[in-house]
């Protein structure tokens, strides 16, 4: 079969899949199970934090103006007539020379304006005294200075990381409005295929493109259903396509996608009438990487090579997937690196390099992750970041300065900038 291929550019793909894809409805999930979702609610506080004036250290709660005049030649003396934890409520207020003796997190007593560290003080019995003055609102942490009762601490979209549930704790959310989560099926294609647990034989090699995509969308907490391997057979194909586009909102194939004899996908595609957003993309590796919809469905044609796969999914089906979910930073986070060894081989397409980045005195440097063929397996394993190199005639050098895209980072940016 002769197919026509124009590579686009890969800024161009990305924006054609995010067009093409649809935000999923919201359900209520209990705050247990909010980790890893999408907010469709704004967090808003519900109440000051704190809720009321409170000690941020253990020590002694007095009236400022009662230690004017301390120095180390004129120690001033104060009474402790009470003591309060976390959680209790001093007896009465303080009065001139009084204090009390208070804990981290404790409201502060009435009358009282300042809080003394113990290490701040000698202690004697029922009394203590000080070197220094204390000014009005010293070591107090006061009533709504983190929240205001009222106030969008986060917009809808975001990522619930851990801080997030702590916050959506603070405020009594017991429920969180969170997106749906897409249900996705993975299917890998290839006659060459064996699964994980068989023994190599001539001309096969072992599925690992399956249990990496997998892995990728655990890493997202998002459900996915397998639905093997199926060899270069058309019929078998197209069958096993309708079946998962009939239990999944989005389907990943891998292999299949090429100008093979035997690459069956843009015929099931064509049969299926649905829309092929791009066939080519201008990028190594992945360039035959293939987007197409079908209603509402999103088919993600990855290449049967491990490099391509990976690389696919990170740029093109991570983001739309987030976005299936509501979430409003999609992308991954890039920075800039200085490139920690010569990249000599030019390339016509955007090339990304599979690499580790680490931080050193002179800043990030990034440094390819070895073996960076489409087909290589073992540099996905070692790699923590993509480096991104621009299409050109040459190569690159030690020491120059590069974009890297940040890998297993738990929330992305908004824009996509490359």
């Amino acid at each position: 079969m002769s197919l026509m291929r124009k590579p686009i550019p890969v800024k161009e793909a990305v924006q054609l899949v995010m067009n093409h894809t649809q935000i999923g409805s919201s359900e209520k999930v209990p705050l247990d199970q909010a980790y890893g979702r999408v907010l469709k609610e704004p967090i808003i506080a519900k109440h000051d934090v704190p809720p009321f004036d409170r000690s941020p250290y253990d020590g002694f709660a007095i009236r400022a103006e009662d230690s004017k005049g301390a120095s180390g030649e004129n120690r001033i003396h104060f009474q402790v007539i009470d003591e309060i934890g976390a959680g209790h409520l001093a007896k009465r207020g303080i009065e001139k020379g009084e204090a009390v003796r208070i804990m981290t997190g404790a409201p502060i007593p009435e009358n009282a304006d300042a809080v003394v560290m113990l290490e701040q003080t000698i202690e004697q019995e029922d009394t203590f005294s000080l070197r220094k003055p204390f000014d009005t609102g010293e070591n107090i942490a006061v009533q709504g200075e983190d929240a205001k009762e009222g106030k969008v601490l986060i917009e809808a979209g975001a990522l619930i990381h851990p801080g997030t549930i702590a916050l959506l704790a603070t405020f009594g959310y017991a429920e969180v409005e969170v997106a749906k989560k897409p249900v996705v099926g993975i299917l890998a294609t290839g006659t060459e295929l064996l699964q994980v647990h068989e023994e190599l034989t001539p001309g096969k090699i072992r599925n690992s493109n399956g249990p990496m995509i997998a892995a990728q969308l655990s890493r997202m907490d998002i459900e996915y259903k397998s639905y093997g391997l199926l060899g270069d057979n058309l019929d078998a194909c197209m069958e096993m396509v309708e079946k998962a586009l009939a239990e999944t909102d989005v389907l990943i194939t891998t292999g299949g996608v090429s100008v093979g004899d035997y690459d069956y996908l843009p015929v099931i595609y064509e049969k299926l009438g649905a829309e092929v957003l791009f066939n080519k993309v201008a990028m190594r590796p992945g360039s035959v990487t293939t987007v197409a919809t079908l209603g509402s469905h999103l088919l993600f044609g990855l290449s049967g090579n491990p490099s391509a796969c990976f690389t696919g999914f990170e740029l093109f089906t991570r983001p739309a997937l987030l976005k299936m979910m509501g979430g409003t930073k999609p992308y991954l986070p890039r920075m800039k690196a200085t490139l920690g060894e010569d990249f000599p081989k030019p390339n016509p397409f955007l090339r990304f390099v599979r690499a580790v980045w680490e931080m050193t005195e002179e800043g990030p440097v990034a440094t390819p992750a070895g073996f960076n063929k489409s087909a290589a397996v073992s540099s996905i394993a070692r790699g923590n970041c993509i480096i991104v190199l621009p299409n050109g005639t040459r190569g690159y050098t030690k020491g120059m300065e590069v974009d890297v895209l940040l890998l297993g980072v738990e929330e992305g940016v908004a824009k996509w900038e490359l």
